[in-house]
């Protein structure tokens, strides 16, 4: 009798251990989702602002077209995406082609005098801050379900239940662009 009631014991609290892990991965996943959906919020804000920068810019500088249609075009690609992958591709594309915005912007003084032009720049400033928090939050959320999938013992429930490593959101730029100390020329 007291060993069919130690195994039922153990039983019991293998169970409860199996759940527990269990709904651990489950909540670590929707943490990471819901982090990226604090990313999109930032995206969408920023996909909102751009139509508006590229209006105010156009006035001012018509021979720059080509770097004006990257943006929008980055813009419509980013709007047209819809897995988490496709979305951080064109997110990494967009933010490209405002660094390449901005500095072909540097040749306009009397733009960056403008009061529209420094407000949306000011907002864009605001919401890219944003996103990077964003980013962040969601590489850290990231992180945390992955160890929960790789260690051990969870990672045996997350191998019976299809929990798999998941990507972190990285820079756009090369390791070797971000290795190198900027240039500074006066």
């Amino acid at each position: 009798m007291t060993i069919g009631i130690v195994i039922a014991v153990v039983v019991v609290i293998l169970v409860v251990c199996f759940i527990s892990m269990y709904n651990g991965l489950v909540k670590l996943r929707n943490n990471r989702e819901n982090a990226f959906a604090n990313i999109d919020v930032q995206l969408k804000q920023r996909f909102d602002l751009v139509p508006q920068l590229v209006n105010t810019v156009k006035g001012y500088a018509t021979h720059e077209k080509e770097t004006l249609d990257k943006v929008t075009s980055a813009r419509a690609a980013a709007m047209g995406a819809t897995t988490v992958d496709e979305k951080v591709a064109a997110d990494k594309a967009l933010t490209g082609a405002l660094a390449g915005l901005r500095v072909s912007l540097e040749a306009y003084p009397e733009l960056k005098a403008n009061q529209n032009f420094l407000q949306l720049q000011t907002e864009l400033s605001d919401i890219e801050n944003k996103l990077s928090a964003a980013r962040r939050f969601f590489n850290s959320a990231t992180r945390e379900f992955n160890n929960a999938c790789e260690v051990f013992p969870s990672n045996i429930i997350a191998g019976m239940f299809n929990f798999r490593r998941a990507p972190m959101y990285e820079a756009s730029e090369g390791r070797e662009t971000l290795n190198k100390a900027p240039e500074v020329r006066f």
